[in-house]
């Protein structure tokens, strides 16, 4: 050990590996202690991964089974759980990915002649030498990969580290264009333990690069497409450097591929919002039409409730499907309302008073016009005419004197007066009906005005709601 202490470079017996082994075990005994001759020299850590997969929903059983229902049993239990898994995954805002990191850093204590060992590299236990405490702060959970027990020794004292890492992390998602949206997901490798007088990260690879071999080795994404990887140092200027941790931070853009969102939750509430739509064409004084709207609103609160686990429930802001399928499903409770309005007032509206003059004024001047409703024609009618000569000649008329004589004639004409007058009360009665259909008409117009204000105002929604999904869409797919 002296001898080793004071020089650095180790001698092989002869060129062979059990031989650079044998000279190698003093610098096994050093593997509790970070590699430097001087304890004021820094350790500099080149770090760098590749990101092989982002982790989602797919069905690969690994074991063939003897009999094909086990396999499709054993696939559909998996499905169910990873599709479980992922949900739970979302709505607590974590992100699961796949890298190969690799770590490179100088050991001091160790260094040998390629010709005199017969080798420049060597594999040996990573158990032996001593590691970099380098963490990704965001972990969320410990690294389920499998474990990788070596690494490389150079003759010049070099160490490399490569070592798959499943990991789990935190990333705050920004959900209110979803599925639309588009992830900034960070990854800060820092030392857990050594400040910056002892441990500093250096990036051993440009962020394009790393970016292009990921893409070009991807092996699954899932729902989720990798659109760029940038790095960059943390500064920490101004900083006292022994009460600081050297960081290396790396943002991941993600890109959700929106496919399936589409096909399973926006077509088919677009189609629904439709539906009910059109379903203004039937007759408002008709029942299937207010048993068609519920009929409608049932299948959309099933629908809901089947895809509600699509939905994410976590994020700084409501997402936006969210609001359009609340909005969908208030315009279709309202057309309910609306509907059951509308019989109401086509059903019962003789019995009602007359119209109130500002919704005359409302509804009948001013909201028939921009609805296009037909206004209507307040001169008296004809028939007003007559019922009011009618009632005149009813209210001057007196009744004929039954005759005081006993002869047949009298009686005849007497009957005849008495007929007469009955038949004049006839005809008042049902005059004075016709002239309170006036109100009845108006509120008739009333339901009609309301009914197209509320048909207008879907042909409004459904085109916004379609623009702003092109647009988010169009530039969903330009990032």
């Amino acid at each position: 050990m002296p001898a080793f202490c004071s020089n650095y470079t180790i001698s092989c017996s002869q060129p062979t590996q059990p031989a650079l082994l044998e000279a190698l075990s003093p610098v096994f005994n050093l593997n509790d202690i970070r590699p430097v001759r001087n304890m004021s020299t820094c350790t500099n850590v080149t770090t760098f991964f590749t990101l092989y997969g982002i982790l989602g929903v797919v069905c690969s059983p690994i074991r063939i089974s003897h009999h094909i229902t086990s396999v499709y049993a054993d696939c559909t239990l998996k499905l169910f759980k990873q599709i479980t898994k992922s949900f739970q995954d979302e709505k607590a805002q974590l992100l699961t990915t796949y890298i190969w990191l690799q770590c490179l850093w100088m050991n001091e204590f160790v260094s040998w002649d390629p010709v005199q060992c017969g080798t420049d590299v060597m594999s040996l236990p990573s158990s032996q030498f001593w590691i970099p405490d380098i963490v990704i702060n965001e972990f969320m959970e410990e690294n389920k990969a499998p474990p990788v027990p070596y690494l490389y020794l150079y003759s010049n004292g070099l160490v490399n580290r490569a070592l798959p890492v499943r990991v789990v992390s935190s990333c705050n998602l920004d959900i209110y264009t979803f599925p639309f949206d588009i992830q900034n997901c960070t990854y800060t490798f820092n030392s857990y333990l050594h400040y910056a007088t002892d441990i500093k990260i250096s990036l051993g690879r440009s962020a394009e690069q790393i970016t292009q071999i990921s893409k070009s080795v991807m092996a699954t994404m899932g729902e989720w497409e990798l659109l760029e990887i940038t790095a960059f140092k943390v500064n920490h200027d101004g900083e006292n450097e022994n009460l600081y941790y050297d960081e290396l931070e790396f943002h991941i853009r993600l890109k959700r591929r929106a496919t399936m969102y589409v096909v399973n939750l926006l077509l088919p509430s677009c189609f629904l919002i439709t539906v009910d739509l059109f379903s203004f064409l039937l007759p408002p004084q008709s029942v299937d039409r207010s048993a068609f709207k519920m009929t409608l609103i049932l299948g959309y609160t099933v629908f809901l409730l089947i895809m509600n686990d699509l939905l994410p429930v976590t994020g700084n802001t409501i997402p936006l499907i969210n609001v359009f399928f609340s909005l969908c499903l208030a315009l279709m409770v309202a057309s309910l309302l609306e509907t059951i309005l509308i019989t109401n007032l086509l059903c019962g509206s003789a019995d009602f008073s007359p119209v109130p003059h500002w919704m005359r004024v409302l509804f009948l001047q001013f909201l028939g016009v921009i609805v296009c409703m037909p206004r209507m024609n307040k001169k008296p009618r004809v028939s007003d005419l007559k019922t009011r000569t009618a009632v005149a000649t009813i209210e001057t008329y007196v009744g004929p004197q039954e005759p005081k004589g006993q002869s047949a004639e009298d009686l005849a004409v007497y009957e005849l007066k008495k007929l007469g007058k009955d038949l004049q009360a006839i005809r008042l009665k049902v005059d004075q009906e016709l002239k309170d259909s006036q109100s009845s008409e108006e509120w008739m117009q009333v339901g009609f005005i309301i009914d197209r204000l509320l048909f207008g105002l879907y042909i409004l929604f459904i085109s916004v709601s379609f623009i702003t999904i092109i647009i988010i869409w169009v530039n969903s797919y330009n990032n």
